[in-house]
């Protein structure tokens, strides 16, 4: 691979041009593919890029170049100058913050996952679609396996220079069962910083999640109507992801007058139980870094603390703007994209409640699991649950067809009334927003217990 680091050292001072700032943001990467549709294998792919991009900031005007030749560099910086003298009418303002020479490794593990022949990994995706192909009732399968190695470096005109390395592992699965008709399926997504480990011993998870596919052919529908849910902590890490965390990302709140008098800071959404973290600097999540793509350090930022909101995700320019301090949330899919402001890995904070005790006192409820697909728009949601169950005097009951959780993120919130104390983070996700998708991130809570959820059913 082409010597990205000495490629930097040698774009001398970015002072020298005529910008209020700029940034330089050299990758290289390599990544494979593996996919199977039903028994058809669709992909079997390894790839290597190499690239870069420039952003100048020139009186308040951003200009952006992105390249896949490492050859002129100069040239690109002052194209971007170019194109940000072109937009600038106004005064250039970001967060100040200090610069940063460092130099961060990939994770130990990662080593043994890139040294791993391609046709390892086959094996792996062959030996879990061959469990949820052999299963009753089961029709098809979507079975995907994907893994990238990136280096970067970054060099900024207040004089960082930061190099990073990070390798991600994701396995995504889908057993698709079908009867006289009907179709269920349940999903399985596990990712991982790199180690090979954590995604290759899912055979037992693999049957289950087969089983219960088949299974949910003959499971009843619920009776559609207000209950006291349960949500296990993949949905509830879901929950607060995309209805409440893509709320707290400040270049949403800053360009949308509603949202700005919504997210107030000191507003109480919920219970003194109630915290909400996002935090990049959580050690092995898929969502962590030491330095965002603006080389901000990450940081742990409370968005809601003891009920009440605290605080909000920024970039450099966002914090600026509404004069708060930068958390280190702006990232860059890939060199083709500019940073922009992201979540990491977002999570409510555990309390003290045993799930049993948290379903003891529930006559008639719901226990909804996993997540199988959603939307939301402004503060209302509708996600629909992979699994879900009936809970019946204190106990966890029948099997149901999955639901559909409908509400005003709010609202649901304030009526979170109970927080275990099982904290798990779900490893297996991406982030898409504006065309850069899927983002590694990572979303996580213990069990919690909303009263007076709308379950849409029969």
């Amino acid at each position: 691979m082409t010597d990205i680091t000495a490629i930097a050292r040698e774009v001398g001072p970015l002072k020298k041009y005529p910008a209020d700032y700029i940034e330089v943001r050299l990758e290289e990467s390599q990544s494979s593919q593996i996919a199977y549709r039903g028994r058809e294998l669709e992909t079997v792919a390894r790839s290597t890029a190499v690239g870069g991009n420039v952003r100048a900031l020139v009186n308040g005007g951003w200009g952006f170049v992105s390249f896949n030749s490492l050859d002129g560099i100069s040239a690109r910086i002052r194209q971007a100058v170019k194109q940000a003298r072109f937009v600038g009418t106004g005064k250039s303002n970001l967060a100040e913050v200090s610069p940063v020479i460092d130099s961060v490794p990939d994770a130990p593990v990662a080593a043994k996952a890139l040294a791993m022949p391609i046709a390892a990994k086959k094996q792996l995706a062959d030996e879990y679609n061959d469990i949820i192909l052999k299963t009753k009732d089961i029709r098809t399968s979507n079975v995907g396996y994907g893994d990238g190695h990136k280096k970067v470096v970054f060099l900024n005109s207040l004089g960082s220079l930061i190099e990073q390395e990070r390798t991600d592992i994701t396995v995504r699965l889908t057993a698709i069962a079908a009867k006289d008709g009907d179709v269920q399926q349940v999903g399985l997504s596990i990712g991982s910083r790199g180690d090979f480990d954590q995604v290759r011993s899912l055979h037992r998870q693999v049957g289950e999640m087969a089983q219960r596919a088949a299974q949910m052919l003959s499971a009843p529908h619920v009776k559609g109507g207000e209950y006291t849910v349960v949500l296990d902590p993949i949905l509830a890490g879901v929950f607060v992801h995309e209805a409440f965390g893509h709320l707290s990302e400040s270049d949403f709140v800053y360009e949308n007058d509603r949202m700005r008098e919504i997210m107030t800071l000191g507003k109480e959404f919920g219970s003194a139980d109630l915290n909400i973290v996002d935090s990049a600097a959580v050690p092995g999540l898929r969502g962590s870094f030491k330095y965002d793509d603006e080389g901000v350090p990450a940081t742990k930022a409370y968005l809601i603390r003891e009920g009440k909101l605290v605080g909000r995700l920024h970039s450099r320019e966002t914090a600026a703007k509404m004069g708060e301090s930068p958390t280190g949330n702006a990232r860059a899919i890939n060199y083709r994209h500019p940073p922009i402001v992201r979540m990491t890995n977002t999570f409510i904070e555990p309390k003290t409640t045993a799930f049993n005790d948290m379903i003891a006192d529930i006559k008639e409820g719901v226990y909804a699991r996993n997540w199988h697909g959603g939307t939301t728009s402004m503060e209302m949601f509708t996600f629909s649950a992979g699994e879900a169950y009936m809970i019946r005097n204190g106990k966890i009951a029948e099997l149901l067809r999955p639901v559909v959780l409908t509400g005003n993120v709010f609202s649901t919130l304030k009526n979170i009334d109970a927080i275990g104390n099982d904290l798990d983070m779900n490893q297996g996700g991406g982030c898409g927003k504006a065309g850069q998708s899927p983002l590694p991130v990572s979303n996580g809570s213990p069990h919690i217990r909303i009263q007076h959820c709308l379950v849409g059913g029969r």
